[in-house]
């Protein structure tokens, strides 16, 4: 057990150092596809390939080791429920069937849950207390994640339908040792004495900003929920939480973790609803001092728009991304091929930085392509607690309705349907690893965010070409560069216009390294010391003085 949980901790940091580990020995081919493939044949696969098309998803699914036991909206440190006492299915996504009714918050209830933050900050204990017991709370909080490691991933694979070895010996993980960072940062947050012109004594103070609003995602629902609560409770505000509508089972269970660290009540507030009720109310809420989402470009500009027609609140977005994978002529083939594989169809391909454009130089195009094929064709699909799977169901049906809608675009479009393209099984939400080739860049597969296991991989000739073509999206979140060449790599990574380039590794997430986009992919940077900055005010507080006896 300890050397399990020194494994956890070990690889929590480093997100491709757990799960980028060379190609699955099991096999799990596409299915049956009627779409054309790049050899121009329509129809079936061959005999030997179906046998293994739909096993893993056709078999009864298996039993979550986890009960839910919170299920109503947490308010000044009590589960109650919704005002209106409706609630809403939360889904399986391996059936499609419930897993739970979860009280559905609206307006009135992010007016309760306000009321609450607002006064936990104006009267309550928390931004009052020393940095140092506020820290120790944050990080009993860790030590209790790591405790309920198994439940709170459970629940997560339960909810969400991601692999439960990748919750389990990463996600979890990760969420603790996030936890920790930001816990070792709330007593080292101090202001500055600044030298004036004259005699006057200058303190620059970074204050708590008050309430914060919290939207999170359902792809990443403990990661995001690390990624916001921990830097606004560090920093000494009070939280409004709205969890996505897919996934609220989780961060219910952690947030009760966090009070039996000590949390003093009302300074997290956790609301289950819908976008356009509770989310709506939140952004536009007149007490409510921050904002922060995590989600669509478009949701995110009606974030933005909510925000400033109500208090002109501070935002910090985290939207939606296009991201180059670019591999160039001097690769190792084989390595390139893998890393390319796990920067796209990780975690279902639903994530934000996905590296869904890979470029690849027309030298090895052929070969990567090939090589491509045969590794997606070993992706093991299947029911996420099933040991050895990579790839669960996609979140839902309106999420994979939306995949398969795009895959119709690629071959309607002139793209090669090199392998995949259809559903997988016929129970739940399981799509085939897909790959495309023969990718142009005016295709809506090149440039719109598909978010599913859906690979389009082009051809370029030249540095400056693929440059070009790289930077010629809305998005700027992420990009990676694979290179042999120092020279090529510096080139690139100052070249691309995005907030993280990844040279030679794909979606590193240590809790020190900033992570945000440029352009229509956010506003502001989460994780790191950046992140710190969204949750603080800036006040200069000037004092004359007399008979000084320096300046």
């Amino acid at each position: 057990m300890a050397a399990a949980s020194a494994a956890r901790r070990a690889g929590g940091s480093l997100l491709s150092r757990c799960l980028l580990s060379g190609p699955a020995a099991a096999t799990s081919p596409a299915a049956p596809s009627a779409l054309r493939r790049a050899d121009g044949t329509r129809g079936l696969l061959p005999a030997i390939l179906q046998r293994f098309s739909t096993a893993a998803a056709a078999e009864e699914p298996i039993s979550p080791p986890v009960q839910v036991n919170y299920t109503q909206l947490l308010i000044d440190g009590k589960f109650v429920d919704s005002a209106s006492g409706k609630t809403f299915p939360t889904l399986d996504p391996r059936t499609g069937e419930v897993i739970a009714h979860v009280s559905e918050g609206d307006s009135e209830d992010i007016d309760r849950a306000v009321l609450a933050a607002r006064k936990a900050f104006d009267e309550g204990p928390w931004p009052k207390m020393t940095a140092y017991e506020r820290s120790r709370i944050l990080f009993r909080f860790a030590d209790l994640i790591e405790k309920h490691n198994d439940e709170i991933a459970a629940l997560e694979t339960w909810d969400n339908g991601k692999p439960y070895e990748q919750a389990a010996n990463v996600e979890v993980p990760m969420l603790a040792r996030l936890m920790r960072y930001y816990a070792g940062w709330a007593d080292k947050i101090h202001g500055l004495i600044v030298p004036a012109d004259g005699p006057h004594h200058v303190q620059v103070l970074h204050e708590p900003i008050g309430v914060a609003g919290q939207i999170i995602p359902w792809n990443f629902p403990l990661l995001m929920f690390s990624w916001k609560v921990g830097p606004a409770l560090a920093c000494g505000n009070t939280v409004v939480l709205k969890t996505a509508e897919q996934t609220p089972l989780s961060a219910l269970y952690v947030s009760k973790l966090l009070y039996e660290a000590g949390l003093p009540e009302g300074v997290l507030n956790v609301v289950s609803g819908f976008g356009p009720t509770a989310g709506a109310a939140l952004a536009s809420h007149m007490d409510v001092d921050k904002i922060a989402f995590t989600g669509s470009t478009d949701t995110g500009k009606i974030i933005l728009e909510l925000a400033a027609r109500s208090n002109l609140k501070s935002v910090t977005l985290e939207l939606g991304g296009k991201s180059p994978f670019i591999v160039m002529d001097d690769a190792d083939v084989d390595h390139a091929v893998e890393l390319a594989h796990f920067a796209l169809f990780f975690n279902q391909g639903q994530c934000c930085c996905a590296g869904s454009r890979t470029f690849v130089h027309e030298r090895i195009y052929d070969e990567f392509v090939e090589k491509s094929k045969a590794r997606a064709l070993k992706r093991v699909v299947g029911d996420p607690f099933k040991k050895g799977v990579e790839q669960g169901p996609q979140i839902d049906e309106e999420q994979f309705k939306k995949i398969l809608r795009y895959i119709r675009y690629g071959v309607d479009g002139g793209a090669s349907l090199v392998t995949g393209g259809d559903r997988l099984g016929d129970k739940g939400y399981y799509i085939q690893p897909t790959i495309f080739s023969d990718v142009q860049d005016g295709m809506k597969i090149a440039q719109e965010e598909i978010f599913g296991p859906v690979q389009s991989i082009l051809k370029f000739n030249d540095l400056k070409e693929v440059i070009k073509r790289a930077n010629a999206s809305q998005y700027g979140l992420a990009a990676g560069v694979f290179t042999n060449n120092l020279n090529t790599a510096n080139t690139l990574a100052r070249a691309l216009r995005v907030g993280t380039v990844w040279v030679n590794c794909f979606d590193v997430f240590d809790a020190a390294i900033p992570f945000g986009g440029y352009k229509q992919s956010g506003i502001g940077r989460e994780k790191g010391i950046d992140s710190l900055k969204n949750y603080l005010q800036i006040k200069a507080v000037v004092t004359r003085l007399k008979n000084a006896a320096w300046l």
